[in-house]
């Protein structure tokens, strides 16, 4: 008789319940590896260590991970794979103009680190000696992270919400606000990230909003001849009056 059968079921109970406990130990595993990570750098960190961080043996750590090299996969795909993904599904969605994807999109990464900043810190560190297969999976990434910001730029400068502008340039200046926030902000009951994700989402908008004034009334080529008459006329009025 099988043990299953022992139990009087499929075993499909135990495993269900076995499941959401391998989720949460894993999650505290790489947690863990994480924080010495950036405490003590990848190369100075053993599987020994995050054995004893977690309360493990090193033969049961062995049952949820093998090696360092499968720590840092686990890293790279929840701070930067999933970040890419995450930035992806907002810049696709059709209820959201421009400047209230772009709002979003900076929410989204500001909250990642604030919330994790042992996981972007690490990664931030470890880039150099990173194996090339995890190098190269987390720059894919952060060019992803890199594209999708610049994407919803583009959109907004053509829809005549954004300031004409370099994009690129624009995109990692605001990738950059994202990113610091892993290193000086602390979170605190009293200091909840949300409202730094806000502020930090409406400086992004400051940055790049067109003002009221120089927006065209329809985001056409007709639109943006209206502006440049706009201008025409103000050239013409100056020469004028120096006349």
């Amino acid at each position: 008789m099988t043990e299953d059968a022992e139990r009087g079921g499929s075993g499909r109970g135990p495993r269900k319940q076995a499941a959401p406990r391998r989720k949460l130990l894993m999650s505290e595993i790489l947690e863990q590896a994480m924080q010495l990570f950036a405490e003590r750098g990848y190369e100075g960190t053993t599987l020994q260590d995050v054995a004893d961080a977690v309360g493990l043996s090193r033969p049961n750590l062995y049952n949820y991970v093998r090696s360092k090299e499968e720590l840092l996969v686990a890293m790279v795909e929840a701070t930067s794979q999933e970040a890419a993904d995450t930035l992806r599904a907002v810049r696709e969605r059709g209820d959201l103009d421009p400047a209230e994807k772009l709002r979003t999109l900076v929410q989204t990464l500001v909250l990642q680190r604030a919330e994790h900043p042992a996981q972007f810190r690490t990664l931030d560190r470890s880039e150099q000696s990173l194996p090339v297969e995890i190098a190269e999976r987390h720059l894919g990434s952060r060019r992803a992270v890199l594209r999708e910001i610049t994407a919803v730029l583009d959109e907004g400068v053509t829809a005549g919400l954004f300031r004409p502008l370099d994009s690129r340039v624009t995109a990692l200046s605001i990738i950059g606000m994202c990113n610091w926030v892993a290193w000086w902000f602390h979170p605190a009951p009293a200091h909840p990230a949300d409202p730094v994700a806000e502020q930090i989402a409406a400086n992004a908008l400051a940055m790049v909003a067109q003002v009221d004034e120089r927006r065209p009334s329809a985001p056409t080529p007709l639109g943006a001849v209206a502006l440049l008459q706009q201008d025409l006329d103000y050239l013409a009025r100056l020469l004028r009056e120096e006349d």
